[in-house]
């Protein structure tokens, strides 16, 4: 992955997002590898300027307004109906804008789910909105956590364990897989090793456990061999953890992927959006509406997720 031009999308405006995209930045000044476009209002992103003393970067940053804010709305930690209907807004131009040629691929800080609930919007992460800007079934567009030296695809994310399981099939297992497996090699990859989560301890068992693991995970993976990918029976996920063998790993369920990495990499690991014709990067920690307006939010995550794209950042 080369994506010298990348559009990144502010987040959520009242919460760490417009802080950390300008550190971001800062930090990438002068590095000719990648060319970073900004999407968000303006207002929210001078605010920010401020917060971090960084007013400096103002005057060479190539700011793409997008998602307009109310003044009553523009507050720093607040969860605001407003402040999530924005950041849905400058996502999308920043997935627009690369659709249309302008941007390699797309960066975007954190956003809130409670806010965007707010405004009505149905979302559920990243992947979803991705998949809907871009005329892809939600379904097919995954989501791949990568940070501790683990790359781990979900093949469901935002619902309850009891949906998640109900919507489980062989299909969907080997879609986010093969997938995962794009993704690897786009990050310079080549025929990743994949190991495969069951869906019950001990992947069911022999079927002592249950028979979801027989009927879905078990023929998904001899459908991948098939297809030429080099991938695990389903094993448990804590079996296969340990032995740290593979270069990416399928998740069921949205713990079972997110459990690990966040253990490893809390404040450093990328979300990549995968699946669809734009790539899309975020972090995998939230808005931090607590700390939002201080100044003190790090940059890292949101850092690694440009390098990541950039080809500057081993994945």
């Amino acid at each position: 992955m080369r994506a010298r031009r990348i559009a990144v999308a502010i987040g959520d405006p009242n919460g760490v997002g417009p802080e950390i995209v300008l550190k971001a930045l800062d930090a990438l000044a002068g590095d000719e590898r990648v060319d970073v476009s900004v999407f968000g209002p303006a207002d929210v992103v001078e605010r920010a300027a401020r917060i971090t003393g960084l007013e400096r970067l103002l005057s060479t940053l190539r700011l793409r307004p997008a998602g307009a804010l109310p003044c009553a709305a523009a507050r720093p930690g607040a969860v605001e109906a407003a402040a999530g209907a924005s950041a849905i807004e400058s996502a999308t131009a920043a997935i627009r804008a690369c659709q249309a040629g302008e941007s390699d691929a797309v960066v975007a800080a954190p956003h809130n789910e409670t806010a965007i609930a707010l405004a009505g919007i149905r979302f559920s992460g990243y992947p979803s909105l991705l998949a809907r800007v871009c005329g892809e079934p939600e379904a097919r567009v995954f989501l791949l956590l990568v940070g501790g030296g683990l790359r781990i695809v979900h093949a469901t994310l935002h619902e309850s364990v009891a949906s998640a399981l109900a919507r489980l099939d062989s299909a969907l297992v080997v879609a986010a897989t093969q997938a995962g497996v794009r993704a690897c090699e786009a990050l310079g990859i080549a025929a990743p090793s994949v190991g495969l989560f069951g869906i019950n301890p001990h992947a069911s068992e022999g079927g002592l456990f249950g028979p979801e693991d027989s009927r879905c995970t078990a023929p998904a993976a001899l459908r991948l061999r098939a297809l030429g990918v080099d991938v695990s029976d389903p094993q448990g996920a804590d079996v296969l953890l340990a032995d740290r063998r593979h270069d990416l790993y399928v998740a069921m369920f949205h713990d079972q992927g997110h459990v690990p990495v966040k253990l490893l990499a809390p404040r450093t690991a990328s979300a990549l959006s995968i699946g669809a014709r734009v790539l899309l990067a975020s972090t995998a920690h939230g808005s931090a509406m607590d700390i939002a307006g201080c100044g003190t939010a790090r940059p890292d995550a949101l850092l690694r997720s440009i390098r990541l794209l950039a080809g500057i950042e081993l994945p």
